[in-house]
């Protein structure tokens, strides 16, 4: 399988004082931080397009897996709730995810349903979330330099 690449550019916008212009390829967006956080709520923050992604990719990759399948499939609805929690051992609150999955297809049996729900537990972004990512962090050219060549 060829290695998936994504590039993302983000950009103040000034519209507020955290406003950003968010590139995805043909995609663009607005995100924001929400007024009682300084923004001006103009688009959601980063945690909600984390958890977003995190509920598209589930969508996505059970009814993939349905198609494969050529199961009969309805509708699938995801919803993410994410918060930081104190749980039992931890000394310092861990982000929690409560992902709910509703599988809607009158023909579908319960073998089927809850092999879409252990599929749904193998989301790509789910993995990423749940893996150890290397995130490696560098300073570009300042944007002063960039424009005035």
């Amino acid at each position: 399988m060829a290695a998936l690449r994504t590039r993302v550019t983000v950009s103040e916008t000034g519209e507020s004082p955290f406003s950003v212009q968010i590139d995805m390829g043909a995609h663009n967006m607005v995100g924001d931080e929400p007024v009682g956080a300084g923004g001006g709520g103009l688009g959601p923050n980063p945690f909600e397009l984390m958890t977003a992604a995190l509920a598209e990719c589930t969508a996505i990759t059970v009814r993939w897996f349905a198609r494969q399948q050529d199961w009969p499939l309805e509708q699938v609805e995801v919803v993410v709730d994410h918060a930081k929690k104190l749980i039992a051992g931890a000394s310092v609150p861990v982000d929690v995810f409560e992902k709910t999955v509703f599988i809607r297809g009158a023909r579908l049996d319960d073998t089927q349903r809850a092999r879409l729900i252990d599929v749904a537990g193998k989301c790509p972004i789910q993995r990423v979330l749940e893996g150890m990512p290397v995130i490696n962090t560098k300073l570009g050219r300042s944007l002063d330099e960039a424009f005035d060549t």
